[in-house]
């Protein structure tokens, strides 16, 4: 444990943040850049007395859940809590559970794709961002709770709109075996995550078909490179799909992109103008 790197971590990182990032008022008398050691302490959930002497390299070593909870109330970064627990001599082991947070260029560059569309998955297959014409060329899943905006359980529990399997797309056979290799690994990954857990336990009992894939152990899917979704409105749309893999999230994003000059190129482009309204076709 660095002491006094320790010390000087935590005192700039604790003058950087405002009281307004944490909801914090400001106060007619406040003379400290950033927050009071006091604020931080209550922020963390540990005494002002215990985090002083933090700042002051002579508090004995931090526990991990101490070291959690100053970097939630520092509002870290990854690197600067994996950081923060190199100081205190406490290497930062695997994350609990998969991201469920997209960092803001990753939501800023979906968004300024007009011509693709665009979705951020978790490692458990749960949609956590997406662009306007991701939302028209499938649904808008604002409207949809975090359980309906898993793609995994929805290909193999539904619900299947108008009997089409996840938005009619081409490869859904292919898509629902991929999606449980990646299941497998993620399980492996996170064995200590209630909810990654909870929903395996979950697809292998309500589904046949999951438990088929779950006892083949197979994790070395083969990615698909083309699909056609059968949309409601327009039709068939053939697309390209690349996937953008967020290494340090653990988290992906698929691009759907048509050949321009063709006709699903043209039916996407329609798709960006309509947006997700339905024109009186049944979602």
């Amino acid at each position: 444990m660095n002491r006094q790197e320790l010390a000087g971590f935590l005192r700039g990182r604790r003058e950087r943040v405002t009281p307004a990032d944490v909801g914090l008022p400001v106060g007619p008398r406040r003379r400290t850049p950033g927050l009071r050691r006091e604020e931080v302490a209550q922020l963390a959930y540990i005494s002002t007395e215990y985090y002083a002497r933090l700042e002051q390299g002579r508090a004995p070593h931090p526990s991990r859940e101490v070291l959690a909870q100053l970097a939630r109330a520092l509002r870290l970064s990854d690197a600067e809590r994996d950081h923060l627990h190199h100081l205190a001599g406490a290497p930062p082991g695997p994350p609990p559970g998969p991201s469920r947070e997209v960092r803001g260029s990753i939501v800023d560059l979906i968004e300024r794709l007009p011509d693709a569309a665009a979705l951020v998955v978790s490692a458990t297959y749960e949609v956590i961002a997406w662009n306007a014409l991701a939302a028209a060329l499938t649904e808008d899943f604002s409207g949809l709770s975090r359980r309906d905006r898993n793609l995994v359980r929805r290909a193999f529990l539904g619900p299947h709109r108008d009997g089409r399997r996840l938005y009619g797309v081409s490869d859904a056979e292919a898509f629902a075996r991929t999606a449980a290799q990646h299941l497998r690994a993620t399980a492996a990954r996170y064995p200590d995550d209630a909810e990654v857990q909870d929903l395996v336990r979950e697809l292998r009992t309500s589904s046949e078909d999951f438990a088929h894939l779950w006892a083949t152990h197979e994790i070395s899917p083969r990615p698909t490179l083309c699909k056609t979704f059968h949309h409601p409105l327009v039709g068939p749309v053939a697309v390209n799909c690349d996937v953008l893999d967020i290494t340090d999230r653990d988290q992906r994003v698929f691009f759907y992109t048509a050949t321009p000059g063709t006709p699903s190129g043209e039916a996407l482009r329609l798709l960006s103008v309509v947006g997700t309204q339905r024109m009186g076709v049944p979602g």
